[in-house]
């Protein structure tokens, strides 16, 4: 049986900046178990946009925070992050929607972030690759952008390894028993662990482990498609000035969102049917009956391009579109990192940070940190992220 002064069940980019962040204040000791390989989960199917565009405070500073170190993500790992500050266009095709990105523009500036209301012609302007019909307005920010979601994690990884983090890969979780004395055993397909700390990181599984401790975690695991374009041979498109800096672009009221990635574009849309659950085979009657003709209606360019390939993954949402950042209520020693309600890689240097103070130190300097606790689902919901893409 192993001891660890501290268990983090996830190998994702939440699971890895918290060991990260744990080493790096000093924390010896740090275990993390992976059922699959480093990054295997939501972290490798998601599409590493990275905004501070949110409606609440709280989620905003979590990005500042988050893109101030993406932007020093080398110096700080030794490992690059290919952030590219393309900026993040959101499109908004509805009256309330152009209400409720202005309103969250008053926000996003009150804590300083530079971000700009467009009008239908500034946003043609930037991209006039758009059909304009319906698009209302906008907000853009230059300084959101995108990652790579491999190189950010191995990055978080391999830079706990160097200060002694212990990453267990074919390691998966299949019960938890918490002793008298507070010590947590873990039991895996590789044999036990001992911990009087639990960091829950597992993703969509999140709440699969709760229920090892009879805990209800209130994360709905959910289906979403990123569809690959091959690589993009309109000589007019390339050649132009926006193929250099291609934004993120999301159509606040669909969901529907693209960017560059090399020389191909990537896409999605959610499917707000998607039942909940575990299954991550593509739905190409979806693609041909919805994703389909969406994008190629908002950006007439596909009309003309091929889809290489396409691949689905699993957000994990929760009834606030807010994360779960909390201790366990009468239970020393378990703590929860998930239902980051598909904001988890932008916000995972922050969140981190935060984690790891609240295991150190019990306590963070993060403003507010309360409105991400686990004891909000036992009243209705009050507040939410209306930012949810």
């Amino acid at each position: 049986m192993t001891t660890a002064s501290v268990l983090i069940i996830g190998a994702g980019v939440i699971g890895t900046s918290i060991a990260f962040h744990l080493v790096k204040q000093g924390c010896r000791d740090v275990v993390v178990l992976e059922k699959n390989y480093i990054g295997s989960g939501s972290t490798e199917k998601c599409a590493g946009g990275i905004r501070q565009q949110f409606s609440l405070e709280e989620d905003i500073r979590l990005s500042m925070e988050s893109v101030e170190f993406f932007s020093r993500f080398e110096s700080e790992t030794g490992h690059p992050a290919d952030f590219r500050q393309n900026g993040y266009l959101m499109l908004a095709t509805t009256d309330d929607d152009m209400k409720t990105l202005r309103q969250n523009v008053e926000t996003q500036r009150n804590l300083g972030l530079a971000v700009d209301i467009l009008t239908p012609s500034e946003i043609l302007k930037l991209v006039p690759q758009l059909r304009p019909d319906a698009i209302l307005g906008g907000s853009f920010c230059q300084s959101d952008g995108y990652a790579d979601p491999y190189s950010v994690v191995n990055g978080f990884a391999s830079a706990a390894r160097k200060r002694g983090l212990t990453i267990l890969e074919d390691t998966e979780v299949n019960g938890i028993t918490i002793k008298k004395d507070g010590t947590k055993e873990v039991k895996t397909t590789a044999g036990k662990y001992t911990s009087p700390v639990i960091v829950n990181a597992a993703g969509p599984h999140a709440g699969l482990i709760g229920k090892m401790i009879g805990l209800d975690i209130p994360v709905r695991p959910a289906k979403r498609h990123i569809f690959i374009t091959g690589p993009m041979d309109q000589t007019e498109f390339i050649e132009s000035h926006i193929w250099k800096k291609f934004p993120m672009i999301v159509d606040f009221h669909s969901g529907l969102w693209l960017r560059r990635e090399g020389p191909s574009l990537l896409f999605g849309k959610r499917n707000p049917e998607e039942p909940e659950g575990f299954d991550t085979s593509i739905d190409w009657d979806y693609f041909t009956s919805i994703v389909g003709p969406e994008i190629c209606f908002r950006f007439p360019v596909f009309e003309n391009i091929n889809i290489m390939r396409a691949q689905a993954g699993l957000h994990s949402d929760t009834v606030d579109n807010m994360a779960i950042l909390s201790t366990v209520p009468g239970v020393e020693g378990i703590y929860l990192a998930c239902g980051f309600s598909g904001h988890g890689f932008m916000h995972s240097p922050a969140v981190g940070r935060i984690m790891a103070e609240l295991i150190l130190y019990g306590k963070t300097s993060f403003q507010d940190i309360q409105l991400f606790n686990l004891e909000r689902f036992e009243k209705p919901v009050r507040i939410e992220e209306k930012s949810f893409i």
